[in-house]
């Protein structure tokens, strides 16, 4: 299910950047929203290497109430390349996922969407493969570009791409540097700056993203 060398990645990215899923919708009322994370060994530098020991996490809230956390030890398929992150983290944080034992509404990931050179980044990808709606959370655009939006909590601006929106700079807290939102897997712009503000309380971060990270590095850390 994931592509084990660029050239296998790099098609796969080009056939679903082209895929046109059904829009997703967020139901009315809270929502289930999961985060996913993966932590490698303290003192790797670089790039690091193919089977280098990972340690990827989930966790999964309604609001505030956690329904749902795991963490699974496994290993990284590839040194890290920008663009080609599906490589070395997706089959990692497809077994967190999985292991949750809950299906969450949305999910939200550490990498981008259509903000990548071929249109298709790791949050995208992996939504496909587990078929989820996704969202991805970052701290800085890939490629897109825009300017930051007001300081407001839930103002938010365009990243844009050739011409194409297709993500949003979000200011989750007034008076620290906004985050990065990427439209993904069946997820459209709009949507995903909704999900993201549902799912942040009094942090910068997403809850589910903060849980998940957490769980990760303490699960490195046994």
């Amino acid at each position: 299910m994931w592509p084990r060398s660029p050239g296998e990645l790099l098609d796969v990215q080009r056939r679903l950047a082209a895929t046109e899923p059904l829009a997703w919708t967020p139901p009315s009322g809270a929502l289930a929203i999961a985060g996913c994370a993966v932590r490698f060994p303290r003192g790797v530098s670089g790039a690091g290497s193919a089977g280098d020991p990972a340690w990827a996490a989930a966790a999964v809230l309604r609001g505030r109430v956690l329904l749902a956390e795991s963490a699974v030890a496994g290993q990284a398929g590839a040194p890290y390349a920008p663009g080609l992150l599906a490589l070395r983290e997706g089959p990692a944080l497809q077994g967190a996922v999985e292991a949750l034992g809950v299906v969450p509404d949305a999910l939200l990931v550490d990498a981008t969407g259509r903000d990548h050179p071929r249109r298709a980044g790791l949050a995208l990808h992996l939504g496909a493969v587990l078929d989820l709606p996704t969202v991805g959370v970052t701290h800085r655009p890939l490629v897109a570009e825009g300017a930051w939006p007001e300081d407001v909590r839930g103002a938010w601006s365009e990243l844009v791409l050739d011409g194409e929106r297709v993500g949003a700079w979000l200011r989750t807290r007034p008076g620290v540097r906004p985050v990065a939102v990427h439209a993904a897997w069946r997820t459209s712009v709009d949507v995903a700056v909704e999900v993201v503000l549902a799912a942040t309380g009094g942090h910068r971060t997403p809850e589910p993203l903060r849980g998940a990270r957490r769980l990760a590095r303490t699960a490195r850390s046994a």
